[in-house]
């Protein structure tokens, strides 16, 4: 399936597996791009270093295009768009929207530059800064998110640039994926649909916890960082919520510590990516601490396989998923599912009888009654 998405990154299915953090590694990434999707390496949990021998891993197992996530507050964004441009990724993902200065040095290297946004204005505001496509997601996704529908949010993005756009938040199978072209989509983005595969090195009791759960056990709390946050509801997130502020607070610092233990950061760098993190979203310097449970309590659970002790981000989707599939597996029953979709709505359209004007049910002529005249235009044109 050929799409503006396919043209414009070269792969062969209008799919990405997006870039979750602790979970986008070579292994997955490199496995969903020879599947014919956009493998996203996430690199926000990665030092410098372990970013460029990740991009190494992904390519000696695959010369299929794959892209990178960063963040575009980072302090050391910049070194991390040299990795890339060294390395030859054919795509910069971002979760928050880069500068016009940071991508307009990525278009420069060749770099295919896809913001995610969620909201219309972001997009329109990227796309006027060079942006060559963006990640649109809607409320149901996983992860940071917020309240607007991907029904609703998408077709209002689609209309308002001229960029492609791909749809995330709520898509795992064919259906979905038909549904989102429909709106004016150019592909879907996946998240943790790819996370349930047989590539993902995501514990296998943390996967059957993805699997167990139903839609309504899906939930919104903002007491990991302080954000809107969609992930599985247990009784850790239960206790989280129900946790004092000093507590809450006392934790963060904590798992800050871990965090620049874990990725090498030193308290200098973090103070900065603390400052332009609270600058590009306007937050508090609370929030800008609680900011550091997320890293940290995301890996007790995706790495250590403790979600007593960790949280599990999660699309809405958990709930319909019961499979791990290979990404392989998963990718050509998404297309085969596609295919056979458009095929029925084809066939459908095919065999429906052509009606002339006088056979169609709906809007019939009306005779033309004589009314008051108003401001709106004479009586003839009034309903």
């Amino acid at each position: 399936m050929e799409t503006p998405l396919t043209r414009l990154v070269g792969v062969r299915h209008p799919l990405v597996q997006t870039g979750m953090g602790w979970v986008a590694g070579p292994r997955l990434v490199s496995a969903a791009a020879q599947a014919g999707a956009l493998g996203i390496l996430a690199s926000a949990t990665m030092s410098v270093e372990r970013l460029r021998a990740a991009v190494r891993e992904v390519k000696s197992r695959t010369d299929a295009p794959f892209g990178v996530n960063l963040r575009a507050d980072a302090g050391d964004a910049r070194e991390r768009v040299g990795v890339i441009v060294e390395e030859g990724v054919r795509v910069a993902s971002f979760a928050l929207a880069p500068s016009r200065e940071l991508i307009a040095e990525l278009k420069d290297a060749g770099v295919v530059v896809v913001p995610s946004v969620g909201a219309r204005r972001h997009a329109e505001k990227v796309a006027a800064w060079g942006a060559d496509a963006v990640i649109v997601q809607g409320g149901e996704g996983g992860g940071h998110t917020g309240e607007v529908a991907t029904t609703v949010l998408l077709p209002q993005v689609a209309d308002a640039v001229d960029i492609p756009v791909v749809a995330a938040g709520g898509f795992h199978d064919g259906r979905g994926l038909v549904a989102a072209l429909a709106f004016g989509a150019a592909g879907v983005a996946m998240g943790t649909r790819f996370l349930l595969t047989a590539e993902s090195t995501v514990p296998d009791a943390v996967k059957a916890r993805y699997l167990a759960a139903s839609v309504k056990d899906v939930t919104v709390t903002t007491r990991v960082d302080g954000l809107p946050h969609r992930m599985l509801r247990t009784e850790f997130v239960a206790a989280l919520e129900k946790s004092g502020r000093a507590a809450s607070l006392i934790r963060a610092v904590r798992h800050a510590a871990a965090f620049r233990e874990a990725s090498g950061m030193s308290w200098s760098r973090m103070v900065r990516d603390g400052l332009a993190m609270r600058h590009g979203r306007e937050l508090t310097w609370s929030q800008v601490l609680l900011a550091a449970n997320t890293p940290m309590m995301l890996r007790s659970a995706m790495v250590d396989g403790r979600p007593d002790l960790g949280v599990m981000a999660s699309g809405q989707v958990a709930g319909v998923i019961d499979d791990v599939p290979s990404c392989a597996e998963l990718v050509e029953r998404v297309m085969r599912e596609a295919d056979e979709v458009l095929g029925r709505l084809r066939a459908g359209a095919e065999d429906r009888p052509r009606a002339d004007a006088s056979d169609r049910p709906w809007p019939r002529p009306r005779a033309v009654r004589p009314g008051p005249r108003t401001g709106l235009g004479p009586a003839s044109d009034q309903p």
